[in-house]
């Protein structure tokens, strides 16, 4: 297979850092693809074709593939495999006609200036994906590196981290790394409007954080089981002792896809999406008032992206990407609700169904006894005031379904 197609990351120094081997593949190249700012590195006098970035990126892809088996040069930041164009690209073109050669990433620049440890450091990107992704991250004594969207990302970061508790962090800005325009600037979340170099940053800058939570935050586990008052909800919420349950059972693992069906305020998809940031979700509701409590539930607990569909279950589930587990945790005796997502379910996905009556148990015992599966039942007590003493309140006890196709 002939390598066709070159990525290079290009470090803030330009043409002038790159090795004798991007080198060379940058003088076989027919044309090349970037951004405006990549492009412009290229020498004045260099007549081939420099084609910038489209929005949306996919049109660009497109026109790369549409080039396949010419000498492409595509110029990224850093390294093109660290939140960068080699992931899109290695997605659509197989790696065996590729040749990627990375420069330092901006984290590793960013962990040398600040002494910090790559390997103990939380990273994520802002860059066209949605602020709130932050949230899942931060917890006392974090240290987050944060990829910039432009100049107003860290004042968008240093408001979500005070409206989190977390006003007292430390934000420390990095511009230009590795360039002669390098800089750095420091300062506490809470009073970062106040700094007078707040409006002259650069676009091009990276964010670390030092997450301090201020008096009487409490921090947010990622593992199963946030608090009740977590979420906004009308009722409608699995209680956090049995959702700790149900999350260990549905056993969620890095990249699969969850279906959450009569999603309520959407905490079973949300705490399976915050136990591993490649974790996917599709919460499934009808109620519109709950639809607007599942998209605020997944803003302020850092998982935007959980994809929300509005309407009726089992009709709106039937053209969805196949899942890999399903939870039922409303509607059971809909009809055809159980046999449409068992029929979803590929060899080896895992079904998991709460019911609360007796009607919905009564269908859980009959697909018990059809196609096998574990039964248990949840029958949780809480402390509560009964005059000057404490007595015991039960929680309506949950009937539980898990079968594995």
């Amino acid at each position: 297979m002939i390598k066709w197609l070159f990525v290079i990351g290009i470090g803030e120094s330009g043409l002038a850092e790159l090795s004798p081997i991007a080198h060379s593949l940058i003088e076989q190249a027919t044309l090349f693809f970037g951004g405006h700012r990549h492009l412009a590195m290229l020498p004045a006098a260099d007549r081939r074709d420099r084609i910038p970035w489209k929005s949306p990126l996919r049109e660009s892809i497109e026109e790369i593939l549409a080039h396949r088996g010419q000498a492409v040069c595509v110029l990224a930041s850093g390294d093109p495999m660290c939140y960068g164009i080699g992931v899109t690209l290695s997605q659509q073109i197989p790696l065996a006609e590729m040749i990627i050669l990375p420069a330092p990433s901006t984290f590793s620049l960013a962990c040398a200036r600040l002494g910090w440890s790559l390997a103990a450091v939380e990273t994520l990107s802002l860059c066209n994906r949605p602020a709130a992704l932050l949230s899942a991250v931060i917890y006392p004594g974090a240290k987050v590196l944060v990829l910039s969207e432009d100049r107003q990302t860290p004042a968008i970061v240093a408001h979500l981290l005070s409206e989190n508790g977390y006003g007292q962090s430390f934000i420390t800005v990095l511009e230009h790394l590795g360039g002669a325009k390098e800089r750095l600037i420091s300062g506490r979340a809470a009073a970062w409007n106040t700094l007078e170099f707040a409006e002259s940053l650069a676009d091009l800058n990276a964010i670390a954080i030092e997450c301090l939570a201020d008096p009487g935050t409490l921090p947010r586990s990622r593992l199963p089981g946030l608090p009740d008052s977590a979420y906004h909800h009308d009722g409608q919420l699995t209680k956090r002792e049995v959702r700790a349950i149900t999350l260990s059972t549905l056993n969620p693992t890095p990249g699969a896809l969850l279906w959450d069906v009569g999603a309520g305020c959407g905490s079973i998809a949300i705490e399976w999406m915050r136990s591993h940031a490649r974790c996917r979700a599709i919460a499934i509701e009808q109620n519109t008032q709950r639809l607007q409590y599942i998209a605020d539930n997944a803003s302020t607990l850092g998982v935007p992206n959980l994809k929300i569909v509005a309407g009726e279950a089992p009709k709106m589930i039937e053209n969805l990407p196949q899942p890999n587990t399903i939870f039922i945790g409303g509607g059971l005796t809909a009809d055809n609700l159980l046999e449409t997502c068992w029929n979803a379910l590929p060899v080896g996905g895992r079904l998991v169904a709460n019911a609360v009556t007796v009607e919905s148990e009564q269908k859980l015992l009959q697909w018990q006894a059809k196609v096998g599966g574990e039964l248990i039942r949840i029958a949780i007590s809480r402390a509560e005031p009964v005059g000057k003493f404490l007595g015991w309140k039960a929680i309506a006890p949950v009937t539980q379904w898990i079968a594995v196709k």
